[in-house]
C-alpha cells in the first residue's frame, strides 16, 4: 500500500522533475534523500513516487539508485516494460554515466585514465564499504571507472567520473584507492574541512545521464550542479561549473 503524502511533499517531490514524458520521469536528487528504504526512518524517493500513482495503484518505479548524501539525475520508469527496457540496458552497460566530485589532496596522477580496481563488500557491523582486493578473491566484483581533471588548485581538484560497471559505492572507493577520495565522504578518507570550512556532505553529483530511449533514439538529461558544490568549487579557485 502506498505511503499516504502530504501535500509539501507532493509539491516537493514534483518540483524535483526535470524530464518527464509518456515513458519516464527524470529527478534531480538532492543531497540528503535516500532513493529507497535504508536506516534512516525518513521519507525516501521511492516513497516519494506515489504523487506520481495511477489509477489500480500503478506507480513509477525507479530503476537505479543514488548513494543518500549524492545528489543529481535519477531515473523512473513509468511502467513494468519501460522498467524492463531501462534495466537490460543497465545490465548491457548502455547507460552513460557522468559524475562530477572534488577530490583531495590534488588532481589525480595522471590526470586522466582508467581505474580497473575490482571490489568487494566489507560488513563492519551494520556499516558496509567496499575494498579493493585480488582479481582471485571468491567475493570479487569487476569494477571500472574513467576519469578526467577538470581544473586543480594546490590541494584540491575538480574530476568528471564516469562508471562503466555499477558497483555499491564504486566511485568513492576507486578515488580512495588511488589516493584521491572525495571530499565529505569519511567512509573513504574524504576531507571534512577545505577552505577553511566544512564539507557540507559528499561532494559528489550525479550530472548527466544518457540511454537508450523505449521510444526509440538516445535521451540525455542533465541536473545543474548544486549550489554547495559550486560555492566550495569557487571557494578552491576550481573555477565555475
Amino acid at each position: 500500500m502506498s505511503r499516504i503524502l502530504t501535500a509539501d511533499e507532493t509539491a516537493f517531490v514534483r518540483g524535483r522533475v526535470i524530464f518527464e514524458d509518456a515513458d519516464i520521469i527524470a529527478f534531480d536528487k538532492p543531497a540528503g534523500l535516500s532513493s529507497q528504504g535504508g536506516r534512516i526512518k525518513a521519507a525516501t524517493l521511492d516513497d516519494l513516487l506515489a504523487a506520481f500513482e495511477r489509477g489500480g495503484g500503478k506507480r513509477p518505479r525507479l530503476v537505479h539508485r543514488l548513494d543518500r548524501d549524492t545528489s543529481g539525475v535519477i531515473l523512473a520508469a513509468k511502467t513494468k516494460p519501460v522498467a524492463a527496457f531501462l534495466g537490460k540496458a543497465l545490465a548491457g552497460r548502455r547507460v552513460k554515466k557522468t559524475y562530477l566530485a572534488i577530490v583531495t589532496p590534488g588532481a589525480p596522477e595522471p590526470p586522466q585514465g582508467r581505474i580497473a580496481l575490482p571490489l568487494r563488500r566489507v560488513s563492519r557491523g551494520r556499516e558496509v564499504h567496499m575494498a579493493v582486493c585480488a582479481d582471485d578473491h571468491p567475493d570479487t566484483e569487476s569494477a571500472d571507472t574513467g576519469y578526467r581533471t577538470l581544473a586543480a588548485s594546490p590541494g584540491a581538484a575538480l574530476v568528471e567520473l564516469r562508471p562503466h560497471t555499477g558497483r555499491m559505492h564504486q566511485l568513492r572507493s576507486h578515488m580512495a584507492a588511488i589516493g584521491r577520495p572525495i571530499a565529505g565522504d569519511a567512509r573513504y578518507g574524504g576531507a571534512l574541512v577545505l577552505a577553511d570550512a566544512a564539507v557540507p556532505r559528499l561532494m559528489l553529483h550525479a550530472a548527466a545521464l544518457e540511454f537508450p530511449h523505449p521510444g526509440g533514439g538516445t535521451r540525455r538529461i542533465e541536473a545543474p550542479v548544486p549550489d554547495d558544490i559550486a560555492g566550495l568549487t569557487r571557494r578552491l579557485g576550481l573555477g565555475e561549473v
